[in-house]
């Protein structure tokens, strides 16, 4: 019998999240392409399939698409999102663009309690949704066992030919009951508790090994949880002197970051080298507003970084190959796989070292992984619980959560739509969009756009934190000039976007306020129930010279492939907001209230 389901990869953002997710309820998943995969293939490799989402409409002529004999190979099929969609496409049934686009919560109404909803009788459960199209007639043999309030065909099936379709994402933590919903696709393919993720750790050891060979791995640490998980599993199997750590202080890190990582290490019998680069990373990125650009020279930079050592070293570069900690999202979000968008390019994923991944010369030991299996692993591993719970950070660091500006504009010249108008004063507030932009995702694709600004009468005071939130799911969905929404909770209310770019004086007061949050929410005790908490400085201002706006994006999730805004108290956010305006040229502080999607975690 075949022990593992196949998960057909159509480019969408969560396309892996799916095989991750199933691994950890117990499943061995891998990642299938639709191109290539057979009905008798499926038939000998598999024991059922996913069809991930994907950024298309069926009906696009370059739209991805896989064999639909795989609808008749005898095993069960679940198709999610695009895969709902292509799946009742061809067996058949219509889609449609959606009257009501819908990136967020829904709630699902389970009108049978059968296929993967099995044991949901009378229940109603928030989900996750993320699409512009939908299903609006469904083929001969399917029936509806769940629906939205905006759609009709949320969940179906065909019990005979045992094949299922959801329009929502089961896969991420934000569909409340998703575990249960794929919990039951692995019963029905009969595979249940059959893998651990101490499975993937031994097996991991093994490819390790003989990717490496005889070479050695100059490894580039960046202070946070995944490239630190990633070097130890190294130290695991390599003896130390075909081993070099280097972690290198590109002057954009927190306060005290560097000494806080080596210690950790240190006291895990781990040695660590230290290089100070900060002089030469601010002198490259001097002026450099793009964010994309500042992506890219920070990753060149690290290369340049490494290679310069290497040469002090005297190391033999035909026998040292790079190592990182990248992830699936770092993956994913740069565009990585056949069909996938670029939201963002990750530092690890510049075109000098893809050109060294091509050419076999990096080992990314948890590249398939999310970022609770790299917890889970850092804990099989032994390492400290301060190290490997620490909120995830941003290898480039605050150089992309320092945002800048090559304009000066007034923060009024771009009009708000009739529609945001309406929402707005049904609910007595006021907004205005911003005239800088941000990175999101919307329907698996990136966007670039604005953020509004929500204003009343006593700043982030005397509106309902439901309201607030109420505003921040329509906005986004009714017109894609916005992918976030956010609300002052205190300070002034700027009047100008004013040229900025990445000052040592701007980014020590960007430094300071992340340090005065950090110690915060270790003072509130809340650290823990947070995800992670970015401290973004935007120049949004009140003069041409000089003043700075912060945005405080504290969110929760578990992989950060979708993620909703910390409901921190009023008490709490007023208190912060206060000490926060304490730091010179900070003027006002906002709050983000932008889920994912279609707001990425980061700005930039």
């Amino acid at each position: 019998m075949t022990s593992k389901i196949g998960v057909i990869d159509f480019g969408g953002q969560y396309a892996h999240l799916i095989a991750s997710r199933i691994r950890r309820l117990g499943a061995l998943a891998e990642i299938a392409d639709p191109e290539t995969l057979t009905p008798a293939e499926a038939r000998k490799l598999y024991a059922g399939l996913i069809l991930s989402g994907g950024p298309s409409s069926v009906y696009e002529a370059e739209a991805p698409a896989s064999d639909p004999g795989l609808f008749a190979a005898g095993i069960p099929v679940l198709g999610i999102c695009y895969g709902h969609q292509l799946m009742m496409h061809q067996l058949g049934g219509e889609v449609k663009s959606a009257n009501t686009r819908e990136f967020g919560p829904a709630v699902l109404h389970v009108e049978k309690a059968a296929g993967i909803l099995t044991g949901e009788t009378g229940k109603r459960a928030s989900v996750w949704m993320s699409h512009g199209d939908e299903v609006v007639r469904l083929p001969e043999g399917f029936e509806s066992i769940g629906k939205t309030d905006d759609c009709r065909f949320a969940a179906v099936l065909n019990s005979e030919r045992r094949l299922y379709g959801i329009q929502f994402h089961p896969e991420v933590t934000h569909t409340e009951r998703g575990d249960a919903y794929l919990q039951n696709f692995i019963k029905i393919c009969n595979l249940e508790n059959t893998y651990r993720l101490e499975d993937f750790l031994s097996q991991a050891r093994i490819r390790l090994k003989e990717e490496i060979g005889d070479r050695s791995v100059f490894f580039l640490l960046s202070g946070g949880v995944d490239s630190t998980v990633a070097f130890t599993m190294l130290t695991d199997i390599l003896p130390p002197d075909r081993l070099y750590g280097l972690f290198i202080d590109t002057g954009f890190m927190r306060k005290d970051e560097g000494l806080a990582v080596e210690r950790a290490l240190q006291s895990h019998k781990i040695r660590l080298n230290v290089e100070d680069a900060s002089p030469i990373f601010h002198e490259r990125l001097r002026g450099v507003v793009d964010p994309e650009k500042k992506r890219k020279i920070i990753g060149d930079l690290f290369i340049e970084v490494q290679a310069s050592r290497v040469i002090k070293l005297n190391l033999d570069p035909d026998k040292w190959i790079l190592g990182q900690g990248t992830i699936y999202p770092d993956t994913i979000e740069s565009g990585g796989t056949k069909k996938s968008h670029l939201i963002k390019t990750h530092h690890n994923r510049v075109p000098a070292i893809q050109k060294m991944i091509d050419e076999g010369k990096v080992i990314e030991p948890i590249k398939d992984l999310y970022k609770d299996e790299v917890r889970q692993v850092g804990t099989l591993l032994g390492l400290p619980d301060e190290l490997v719970f620490r909120h995830p950070f941003p290898g480039p660091g605050l150089a992309i959560r320092c945002l800048c500006s090559d304009i000066l504009e007034s923060t009024g010249t771009i009009s708000s739509p009739d529609a945001f108008n309406m929402i707005l004063n049904k609910h007595g507030v006021t907004g205005e969009i911003f005239p800088l932009r941000s990175v999101g995702v919307q329907g698996d694709q990136r966007t670039y756009a604005h953020p509004i600004a929500i204003y009343s009468e006593k700043n982030g005071s005397g509106v309902s934190r439901e309201t607030l939130l109420e505003i921040a799911r329509a906005l986004p969905n009714l017109n894609r000039t916005v992918n976030r929404v956010l609300f002052l909770v205190a300070g002034k209310r700027p009047t100008l976007l004013r040229k900025s770019s990445l000052t040592l004086d701007r980014v020590n007061r960007l430094r300071e306020a992340d340090h005065i949050v950090s110690s915060f929410l270790f003072e509130k005790q809340i650290y823990d129930v947070i995800w992670q908490f970015p401290v973004v400085l935007v120049p949004l201002s009140t003069r041409e010279d000089d003043g700075d706006a912060l945005i405080l994006r504290p969110v929760v999730s578990a992989d950060a492939m979708t993620v909703s805004p910390y409901p921190m108290t009023d008490g709490h956010l007023n208190e912060l907001a206060g000490r926060l305006l304490d730091v010179p040229g900070i003027e006002s502080v906002f709050f983000d209230l932008t889920t994912k999607p279609p707001g990425t975690i980061e700005w930039e």
